[in-house]
């Protein structure tokens, strides 16, 4: 099967499960695991951080840190097609007990002046803005650089505000960019990434920040139910991740842009080009050319999963597991059912 839904559906390699098989383990709410100590040490040092934690899920790791970072009755603000708006099912609400107030963007990237006006003044009558979250790589396939990023946190920092990213896919980011992750989470106070995002382990992000953070983040996660105990089967495979994987997402940009370039070549298939920097082709298909339902059916019996559109765009996703043949034949089968 050949899945494009996401970079989510990575299976482990063989060198992950033998790991995970061999891994030494212990209970880590007792802070006694050696391998997710490792896991935390080696994402902090990645990141330029003083320390990290192992959390379940990134939607987890994000909620955290909305948790951690504000108190009851704050504002956070972030952009209107940001993740933790978007597709964390009200999470912030329920955990933080926060209010998100979105701020219209184009991939993740405020407009700084419109940002400016958006946090709030002393008065009796506003929340207190809390934090301010940001996204690298978006979701939409963008990722903004440095100098927007840098102006966000120099902007925040000038109004005492913490910056939270969410770096889901951060090394994406810093490979699309050129430079080395830290450079990419160095304008931010705490970053969530996922080792389950385009790095094959099978569970599991980090969530890094300054040692008083994490410190609090720790008791927080507990009572969010995070505390794990023998996590170090997970942290295992994210060592591999940390260490391995990271070094060929290059491979899967490669594979999208590839992607990308022949469904141009379809009539009927506009590919969102500016939308192209990491490993997602996004693409519009008028349904006079074929129904989504049955687009979907057809190349599900040809071995190939994809998702339904989401405001009207497709979205196939790269990664570890798609090699160039299978673009190839993915490409052969579209050709054939429209």
């Amino acid at each position: 099967m050949i899945d494009l839904r996401s970079d989510t559906v990575t299976q482990p390699t063989e060198k992950m499960r033998e790991a995970m098989f061999k891994a030494d383990v212990g209970d880590d709410v007792y802070d006694d695991d050696p391998t997710v100590k490792e896991l935390e040490t080696l994402a902090a040092k990645m990141l330029g951080k003083e320390a990290a934690l192992f959390v379940p899920s990134g939607t987890f790791g994000n909620q955290l840190s909305l948790l951690t970072h504000t108190k009851r009755g704050d504002e956070v603000i972030v952009t209107n097609d940001a993740h933790i708006l978007f597709h964390e099912v009200g999470a912030a609400s329920t955990i933080a007990g926060v209010q998100l107030r979105p701020l219209e963007s184009f991939g993740g990237r405020y407009d700084i002046e419109k940002l400016k006006n958006l946090i709030r003044e002393d008065d009796i009558h506003y929340p207190e803005t809390g934090l301010i979250c940001v996204e690298n790589a978006h979701g939409n396939g963008s990722v903004i650089p440095l100098s927007k990023m840098k102006e966000i946190y120099d902007l925040a920092k000038k109004h005492n505000i913490p910056v939270h990213l969410d770096g889901a896919r951060i090394f994406n980011a810093a490979t699309a960019l050129n430079v080395k992750p830290k450079e990419v989470a160095k304008y931010a106070d705490s970053i969530m990434f996922c080792i389950s995002k385009g790095l094959c382990a099978p569970v599991g992000s980090l969530l890094v920040g300054d040692k008083k953070f994490i410190l609090k983040a720790k008791k927080n996660r507990k009572l969010m139910g995070g505390g794990l105990r023998q996590v170090g089967f997970l942290a295992a495979a994210g060592l591999i991740s940390l260490k391995e994987m990271v070094n060929r997402l290059n491979i899967d940009h490669e594979n999208a842009k590839y992607l990308a370039n022949k469904l141009d070549l379809f009539e009927g298939i506009n590919v969102i080009r500016e939308r192209l920097d990491i490993n997602m082709v996004f693409f519009t298909m008028d349904d006079s050319i074929i129904k989504e339902e049955k687009f979907i059916s057809k190349l599900l019996k040809k071995g190939i999963k994809i998702n339904a559109t989401e405001c009207g765009e497709y979205r196939f996703v790269t990664n570890n597991d798609i090699s160039k043949d299978d673009i190839d034949y993915v490409l052969k089968c579209i050709k054939k059912i429209i």
